[in-house]
């Protein structure tokens, strides 16, 4: 069953306006029939920021300030096993595992929780964003059918917490505070489709994305050009882009370069009056191969269909890519369209193209 719409809008209304991250984490909880839902932001120097349905919130204040947060495994146990993915306690540890977990044991279980169920992404720059939904001892495990649920959700609750982790989780009263705030090159896109206002970020990425005729917002290469004029028209049309997350290949001197479309919704309007989409753009790191991490949050890629992309992004074949994965050439071909799809390229020499200025600045460690 698709996710309700006002759920979205909720979402992206919370990017912009972030103090309604409490409530809408009560609504994502909801959608799962959940006792709580939490987002953390964590740096690359390990400071982190979190926000929570208001029911969790003094058992969150709890932890962040328990020597409990530095033993929790699951983060990198989920960035290790499904990257990018919501997965259920039960998918990436074993029983004996939860029965001995200090996490468990001392926190979770003495609450009254039971069921934990999360997704960790982690962008290029060394930040992540991890997302934790959790369930009481008297209500049923996860089902399948609440991580499908979840699953729809999570490309968009990615881009939205990227925008509100970089206003800090704080209101920006103005478009210019809120364009100074995000601290990555941003620019807002009117209802015509015009490019309102623009932060000195995105104006230093000129040429490979500029302003022309009708403050139009021009990019470089035609192919981004196109998916990004194609998901303002659907935006406009008042339906959802088929992709939200555009690259921008590497080229002489330029990294590669991210756009992620989040359209302003609901109460945003106030600060971004007569706007329809704020896109935030992330360069990305060397050149070189990917961390299938990376890829995962950036394109939506399922692990399968990352390592994939890893292995062209390596140089390798397809034939050779299907003998490493141990898969069969009809899956790894299979893979091979969902990954050119999510990704907006058509050939394979295009594809390893950008694949191959994705390379991450680092792993981040939690």
């Amino acid at each position: 069953m698709p996710s309700s719409p006002s759920v979205i809008d909720r979402i992206y209304e919370a990017a912009i306006i972030p103090e309604l991250w409490e409530g809408t984490c009560g609504v994502l909880a909801g959608e799962v029939k959940a006792f709580s839902a939490a987002i953390f932001t964590v740096s690359p120097d390990q400071s982190y920021r979190w926000i929570s349905t208001a029911n969790a919130r003094a058992l969150f204040e709890e932890f962040s300030a328990s020597e409990l947060r530095f033993q929790n495994v699951r983060p990198m146990r989920t960035l290790a096993m499904a990257p990018g993915i919501f997965t259920r306690d039960t998918d990436i540890m074993t029983a004996e595992e939860l029965e001995n977990d200090p996490v468990f044991r001392a926190f979770i279980y003495p609450n009254g929780l039971k069921w934990t169920a999360g997704c960790a992404i982690q962008e290029p720059s060394g930040h992540a964003l991890i997302f934790d939904i959790t369930k009481t001892d008297t209500s049923d495990p996860f089902s399948d059918r609440d991580m499908a649920r979840l699953n729809r959700l999570k490309p968009d609750l990615a881009r939205a917490a990227l925008m509100s982790s970089r206003l800090s989780f704080q209101h920006a009263q103005t478009v210019t505070s809120a364009l100074s705030l995000v601290g990555l090159p941003a620019v807002v896109i009117g209802d015509s489709g015009q490019a309102v206002a623009m932060n000195a970020e995105m104006e230093a990425m000129a040429p490979q994305i500029s302003t022309g005729a009708a403050d139009k917002l021009l990019i470089a290469r035609p192919a981004a050009l196109a998916m990004m004029e194609e998901a303002l028209a659907r935006l406009k049309s008042g339906n959802a882009p088929s992709v939200q997350s555009i690259p921008i290949a590497a080229e002489e001197g330029r990294p590669a370069t991210i756009l992620h479309v989040l359209p302003v919704r609901r109460m945003a309007r106030d600060v971004f009056s007569r706007s329809l989409a704020v896109i935030i753009a992330t360069t990305v790191g060397e050149v070189g191969p990917p961390d299938m991490r990376v890829l995962s949050g950036l394109f939506d890629l399922t692990p399968g269909e990352a390592r994939l992309a890893r292995e062209i992004a390596s140089g390798a074949t397809l034939e050779t890519a299907a003998i490493t994965l141990k898969l069969s050439i009809h899956t790894v071909r299979s893979y091979l369209k969902q990954v050119m799809a999510k990704t907006g390229t058509r050939r394979q020499a295009e594809l390893t193209a950008l694949l191959s200025g994705l390379g991450p600045r680092g792993p981040m460690s939690m």
